[in-house]
């Protein structure tokens, strides 16, 4: 037994640590509130075994950023049980949190509407890089196919936490130096970037912000071009050429479900240089999925930090 100023005999009693006061004090976890709507991903391309394991790796990284989240992965072009479609993954999420609000009615006086949280019972959140105005259409629809409330988010990027990505990628594949401030150099650090998305000349221009946040990390010029435009692609590489670069590298702009097979690699063959690989399930994805759902819940997020490359 314990007295207010510590054990009066036998063990020693752990007492609780005081809250550290001031600007340097932790910030309180966050956590997903009591009821609150499901998260549905948006999985843009064909679906498989990759894409669904890259889709489940964003999610766990999405609930380590906010314990209790409810995520339901959906495929734009998804039919079946292993793969569900879009609105089958709605119409889902919406039945759960309607047996959720119920059974807190039944344990209550309470009744299941007033149980029932407000808001949308999903927000839809696309994993996508950029804007996609074809694919965002047909999201759009999807959830208008599954009648539910739903609120459909836009695009992850344009973010600084994306050029982070992008460059970690190139220094992975040689293509970038990791760190401008220790000035660490690889033989094969390209002096001009093509930065790839899909999605058409909006795609491009939305894909141009991140471009300058990369080009000012890398010190190098960046240009931003289209993998579905035809002669996007050569374009950039002839202008790149054009003001001095030598040696261009293609970094990907895309997550990776929606890009098509073999797109990539005809595009790297196109401009004549080696490409980083697509961000996939780079931590910053899934924090930037979270990120959107918050803002729909009017939830203020925890400022993410970059990391330490420059």
């Amino acid at each position: 037994m314990s007295t207010p100023t510590g054990p009066a005999s036998g063990l020693p009693v752990r007492m609780p640590r005081p809250r550290q006061p001031g600007r340097h004090r932790k910030p309180e976890p966050l956590a997903a509130p009591e009821g609150a709507p499901a998260l549905v991903l948006a999985v843009p391309g064909t679906p498989d075994a990759s894409s669904r394991s890259l889709a489940e790796e964003v999610i766990s990284i999405a609930r380590s950023e906010l314990p209790g989240l409810n995520v339901h992965l959906g495929y734009v072009d998804g039919a079946d049980e292993e793969f569900p479609a879009l609105d089958a993954a709605l119409s889902r999420a919406a039945a759960e949190r309607a047996a959720r609000a119920q059974a807190a009615a039944d344990s209550s006086a309470e009744s299941a509407d007033a149980a029932r949280a407000d808001g949308p019972d999903a927000v839809v959140v696309p994993l996508l890089a950029g804007p996609d105005s074809a694919l965002m259409r047909r999201i759009r629809q999807a959830v208008m196919d599954s009648r539910v409330s739903a609120e459909l988010t836009d695009a992850l990027g344009p973010h600084p936490l994306l050029a982070e990505a992008l460059h970690v990628r190139l220094s992975e594949a040689g293509l970038a130096r990791a760190d401008r401030a220790r000035l660490f150099t690889v033989a094969t650090a390209a002096d001009g970037i093509i930065l790839a998305t899909v999605g058409g000349e909006e795609a491009v221009q939305a894909a141009g912000i991140t471009g300058m946040l990369l080009a000012a990390r890398l010190a190098v010029p960046v240009l931003a071009a289209a993998l579905d435009v035809e002669g996007s692609i050569t374009k950039a590489a002839e202008e790149l050429r054009g003001s001095g670069s030598a040696q261009l590298a293609l970094a990907p702009y895309l997550i990776g479900p929606e890009l098509a097979e073999g797109l990539l690699e005809a595009a790297a063959a196109e401009a004549g240089c080696t490409s980083g690989e697509a961000l996939g399930a780079y931590p910053a994805i899934g924090r930037l999925v979270v990120s959107k759902y918050m803002t729909v819940l009017g939830i203020a997020p925890q400022q993410p930090q970059n990391s330490p490359m420059r």
